[in-house]
């Protein structure tokens, strides 16, 4: 994790999903699925017609400090099942970064890597912004995890 004085900090990780990659790919990529495994996001749905690529967009809300906040998260490169990058854009801040997918013996290495360029007052702050994101992005990836392995668990017929 890096970060340059107020303005900008890097988020980055990695995670083994015991999945293929295609499907963790397809899973991740597509923003409408994050309220499954991101206890912090309320809502998300694409307001951009079409197959997800780059371009698609999706509005969604999250839970930031006991209110609700919109965002809108933008595809800027698509190269499925290898690697996404995308732009969030919140009141407070705006993140761009990329996701990468690599098949292992175990399934799937998911790598992220962001840049978060908070804004306004909250520059102030990207220090302690710094440390608190990475520990919660790494727990937004460990609930993709969980959501996904558990989906390989369950009966067929159920």
């Amino acid at each position: 994790m890096r970060c340059e004085g107020n303005d900008v900090f890097d988020i980055e990780g990695e995670i083994v999903i015991k999945r293929p990659v295609e499907e963790v790919f397809d899973f991740a990529v597509d923003v409408r699925n994050e309220p499954r495994y991101n206890p912090h996001m309320r809502r998300a749905e694409q307001i951009t017609d079409g197959p997800i690529g780059v371009g698609t967009r999706f509005r969604a809300e999250i839970s930031s400090m006991g209110r609700t906040v919109p965002m809108v998260t933008e595809m800027t490169a698509y190269e499925r099942p290898r690697r996404y990058a995308s732009s969030t854009h919140l009141s407070f801040m705006d993140t761009t970064g990329t996701v990468t997918f690599e098949p292992v013996a175990e399934g799937t290495r998911m790598q992220w890597s962001w840049q978060v360029a908070p804004r306004g007052v909250v520059r102030l702050m990207a220090p302690l912004m710094a440390r608190i994101g990475r520990r919660q992005e790494q727990a937004i990836w460990e609930g993709l995890k969980r959501v996904l392995e558990e989906l390989n668990r369950r009966p067929e017929n159920s």
